[in-house]
């Protein structure tokens, strides 16, 4: 839980520097977890607000994560929208999510695990 507050607290619209596999991963869980608890209440309210509410407040949040995590592995977080490519997309931007960042330093900033 503490990688999802850190991230909605402290880098909301941050899209410079590099994020860990672990902090993508644990923030991706609790958003999965979250959606699915708004989603059982608004099934029960009968309605779609909160589900579009939550997705809404989160989406510059989930692209400047994404973002981060891309540049850990070198590459520029535009590649993110190569997932508007059905299903290929989906699974190479999954695929570079769960590679390795680089153990050194690159043009995005320092290893954050350092």
């Amino acid at each position: 839980m503490n990688w999802y507050l850190d991230v909605l607290k402290n880098r909301y619209a941050q899209f410079e520097g590099r994020a860990r596999r672990e902090e993508f991963w644990m923030f991706i869980l609790v958003y999965i977890l979250i959606s699915i608890a708004v989603n059982v209440v608004d099934a029960i309210l009968g309605t779609r607000i909160l589900g579009a509410i939550y997705w809404l407040a989160l989406l510059v949040p989930c692209i400047a994560l994404s973002a981060r995590r891309l540049h850990d592995t070198n590459r520029s977080g535009w590649w993110q929208l190569i997932g508007l490519i059905p299903i290929i997309g989906t699974i190479i931007l999954i695929v570079w999510f769960a590679t390795e960042g680089q153990s050194e330093s690159n043009q995005y900033g320092m290893n954050p695990k350092a």
